[in-house]
């Protein structure tokens, strides 16, 4: 079989597919020439990431596909059912970059906590002449220990970032509104693990207690974190969105950073991605990241190969 891997997959993605006989075609289509592209070279699986869309006309005029395969958890990008009902297998890998995501929330959590974000583009310039200056206007951060993380959303990432903020010293509080409770383990380079029974709370429970706060939602048609919402939340509270752009309202989080009641944010997904809106990535109380969550190398492996055994179950 013909397998277009669009948006990319790792080399030990490759590897095991070429192992079972599949031809794997790394050519990055343009989205306008998928369609023209998937039957002329009789194409029978497309796997993609983010970008490529894959959406009613491609799943109407590609007869010879398939396999509709997403490397990562949010499957928005695809017209899922309307595949499944065409006959078309989907499949995605929803567990194989969620460390990578959470490791990427706590490294924002960590720069804002100490207006790394900020310190990093002001010592190039000033810091040979103004290193008192900066050094007195970055003095004032803070510790995640001992501090409450507040997860909206529960499931394989909510509770990966859970487990970090744990291994950090933080309390942890959740919301899900399909989770009531999650048994979560610590595991350690020594072979020890420790467990926790995380029990899930309200939203607003959650909004009350976070000093920080992470989302880890699919994309909605409202957002989950609005203007009211802020109003809920303590003062001073850092939020960190690396779920999907339109889960939180941009304009009201402005507004909120220039209230106060959010100290600082950070964003990897953004509602007009990818093209963020300048006030966004003009602001200084805001650390960004251009939809990185799932990029590093060990999630891509990760990613690739468990596209691969999927592929591989499915095609026999």
């Amino acid at each position: 079989m013909k397998i277009l891997a669009n948006d990319g997959i790792s080399q030990s993605g490759i590897t095991a597919l070429e192992a079972a006989g599949h031809e794997v075609i790394t050519t990055k289509v343009a989205q306008e020439q998928l369609q023209n592209y998937i039957n002329d070279k009789d194409i029978a699986v497309l796997l993609v990431r983010s970008a490529t869309k894959v959406r009613k006309d491609i799943i109407d005029n590609c007869p010879n596909l398939k396999i509709i395969g997403r490397g990562g958890v949010g499957m928005d990008n695809i017209d899922v059912e309307y595949a499944r009902s065409k006959g078309i297998k989907v499949i995605n890998t929803p567990a194989a970059s969620s460390h990578s995501v959470a490791e990427l929330v706590f490294a924002h959590f960590y720069g804002l906590a100490r207006f790394l974000h900020n310190s990093n583009r002001d010592m190039p310039l000033e810091g040979d002449k103004n290193f008192k200056g900066l050094k007195k206007a970055y003095a004032k951060g803070v510790e995640l220990k001992g501090k409450t993380l507040g997860v909206i959303g529960f499931g394989r990432i909510g509770q990966a970032t859970a487990k970090i903020g744990l291994g950090a010293g933080m309390n942890v509080v959740a919301y899900d509104p399909y989770i009531e409770t999650a048994d979560l383990t610590l595991d350690f380079f020594d072979g020890q693990s420790v467990s926790f029974k995380i029990d899930t709370v309200s939203k607003e429970e959650v909004l009350k207690q976070a000093d920080f706060l992470t989302l880890h939602v699919p994309a909605q048609k409202e957002y989950i974190i609005d203007e009211n919402d802020f109003k809920t939340m303590k003062d001073g509270v850092i939020i960190a969105n690396a779920a999907r752009g339109g889960v939180i309202n941009e304009v009201a989080l402005v507004k909120a950073i220039e209230s106060g009641k959010v100290a600082r944010a950070a964003l990897d997904v953004f509602e007009k991605e990818p093209q963020p809106e300048v006030q966004l990535l003009m602001n200084s109380a805001l650390s960004l990241t251009p939809h990185t969550g799932a990029a590093t190398n060990e999630a891509q492996d990760r990613i690739g190969v468990e596209l691969a055994e999927q592929i591989n179950d499915i095609l026999g």
